[in-house]
């Protein structure tokens, strides 16, 4: 037989099961916000919250605004670009002729110690 303290439909740790144990919910409102793939999202703020200018689309990801004619442009996507292009894009053609001169007469001068050391 079971305790007759246990409550039916409910488990240890549970928590309030219903808004008379959380409290009254804020008074809400809903601002329709559309981004440039014309989704729209209406999330819901406290009547006294601040509304955003911007919001994420969920749908895309795409900034969204409240203006439904002229929503805010998408981010320009940068192409992926190597190392070596940013390196390029700091030094000259002058400039990595002069680093490399520098390092080949380093590799040069530590061979040449090292064959002199062995011989």
């Amino acid at each position: 037989m079971s305790s007759g303290n246990a409550i039916r439909g409910s488990r240890v740790g549970a928590g309030p099961m219903g808004e008379a144990e959380r409290g009254e919910s804020a008074p809400r409102v809903w601002v329709s916000f559309w981004c440039a793939n014309k989704h729209e999202t209406r999330p819901s703020f406290a009547s006294d919250a601040s509304i955003p200018d911007t919001w994420e689309c969920p749908r895309c990801g795409n900034p969204a605004g409240q203006d439904e004619q002229s929503p805010p442009a998408p981010p320009r996507a940068e192409p992926y670009k190597t190392h070596l292009a940013y390196v390029k894009e700091r030094r000259s053609d002058s400039d990595g002729e002069a680093i490399l001169a520098e390092a080949l007469a380093r590799v040069r001068h530590t061979a040449s110690a090292s064959s002199r050391v062995t011989a």
